[in-house]
């Protein structure tokens, strides 16, 4: 998926010996989390809001190094590499360097993520079922057998938690209903934690439940 389209260059780096409160006032009329700060048009990283406010506004940023964060992306960066590095920064602007370290302009946070809703696990109809099990006893081969063997298909599927030895595997799937699919998993020995259609085995269980309530009432 092709990201070039999306860069923008309409704010320009500032430069390390602009003073703090040019960079205050940029983010007092941006809704930026950070601004990139150059030098002798060499990008330098970026500064985020929050520190920026920290600094007497008369100082020069170039006083204020350590509070430059160097994060950045590629042109070519895969999207899911460009919204991992969204994350990991807590920020809402990504610049774009090209190979020679040229600054190329930015990405918004909200344009990566709309191309991440037009994906099939977004847009497309389905079930989203998330499965759990221990860290060497799963395998995507199996999860998908498992689909696949309910003649459903598998729009989507990622690690959604890993703790200790048990991890969550977080499924789209398209094609069939999920309670064919939910009760495979169960005697594959996965724990289902969630299911986003009719999961009948658990609404029977709570039927049963119910009546035997009934009866030890009377």
């Amino acid at each position: 998926m092709p990201l070039q389209e999306y860069i923008i260059n309409d704010i320009k780096p500032l430069n390390v010996n602009d003073k703090v409160g040019d960079l205050q006032l940029l983010f007092n009329e941006l809704t930026y989390s950070h601004i990139p700060i150059e030098n002798n048009g060499i990008y330098q990283g970026c500064i985020s809001e929050t520190d920026a406010h920290c600094f007497e506004a008369d100082m020069k940023i170039s006083e204020c190094n350590y509070a430059i964060e160097g994060f950045f992306v590629r042109p070519d960066t895969n999207w899911l590499d460009v919204l991992e590095t969204f994350a990991q920064n807590s920020c809402n602007i990504m610049p774009v360097l090209d190979k020679h370290q040229n600054y190329l302009g930015y990405y918004e946070l909200s344009d990566i993520i709309g191309l991440f809703n037009e994906t099939p696990f977004f847009a497309e109809p389905g079930g989203i079922l998330i499965v759990e099990k221990g860290l060497q006893d799963y395998s995507f081969s199996e999860i998908s057998q498992i689909v696949e063997s309910n003649d459903a298909k598998i729009l989507g599927a990622f690690i959604s938690k890993m703790e200790s030895d048990v991890i969550q595997i977080t499924l789209k799937i398209g094609n069939a209903g999920l309670n064919d699919v939910i009760q495979t998993f169960r005697r594959y020995s996965y724990n289902i934690i969630s299911g986003h259609e009719e999961d009948t085995y658990v609404e029977s269980l709570k039927e049963r439940s119910a009546y035997l309530k009934k009866y030890l009432d009377i």
